[in-house]
């Protein structure tokens, strides 16, 4: 009897843990879709409030000013929120890590593959010199709206793409097409 309690124990004692981690990161996904759409939904919301009352010139100063104070907003306790994209507007604030970069490339083949963008994400733990993270990336649609700002040069009205030059000298967000993968919510959780 003592012979088969042991290696029961042994087999608790590595179960255990994993099960607990698993737990964690199926808490830590929840957590972060909900956040994802939370910051689309009310970004989305203001960009269109902006563009009815004051057209595409206001609905920059939305991505300018109140989209990175809403990711400010929503990092806290260990969490980093942030939008990302391969054609940043904002170098400093947009631009991804290595680990952002691979999954856009994929969420942009999966474009390609006739996957729906709205279901396109991402999660794993990452391990690195600065700690261990649970990582999650949602693909940003992009919508007809966004065309006003983000589209091809000749769908951009000269008094927006004289703004966004003077407001992002090194601009790279342009050429996209309804539906295409604009960028992406990049979340990343301190795990202990």
């Amino acid at each position: 009897m003592k012979m088969r309690l042991i290696p029961m124990l042994l087999l608790a004692a590595f179960i255990q843990p994993a099960l607990a981690e698993e737990d964690a990161q199926a808490k830590n996904l929840a957590e972060s879709r909900k956040l994802a759409q939370d910051f689309v939904q009310k970004l989305g919301g203001t960009l269109k409030q902006q563009l009815a009352a004051g057209g595409a010139e206001s609905a920059i100063g939305v991505c300018k000013q109140v989209a990175p104070a809403m990711a400010a907003e929503y990092s806290k306790d260990g969490r980093m929120v942030k939008r990302v994209s391969l054609k940043p507007r904002n170098q400093t604030l947009g631009t991804p890590d290595a680990w952002e970069v691979q999954r856009l490339q994929s969420f942009d083949r999966g474009v390609v593959e006739g996957k729906p963008v709205s279901e396109m994400e991402f999660s794993a733990v990452t391990d690195g010199p600065d700690g261990r993270w649970f990582r999650y990336l949602k693909a940003i649609p992009t919508q007809v709206m966004c065309l006003q700002c983000h589209g091809q040069p000749y769908q951009i009205k000269d008094d927006v793409k004289a703004l966004l030059a003077k407001e992002y000298p090194d601009d790279q967000a342009t050429g996209y097409s309804a539906g295409s993968v604009r960028g992406a919510i990049s979340i990343r959780q301190k795990l202990d």
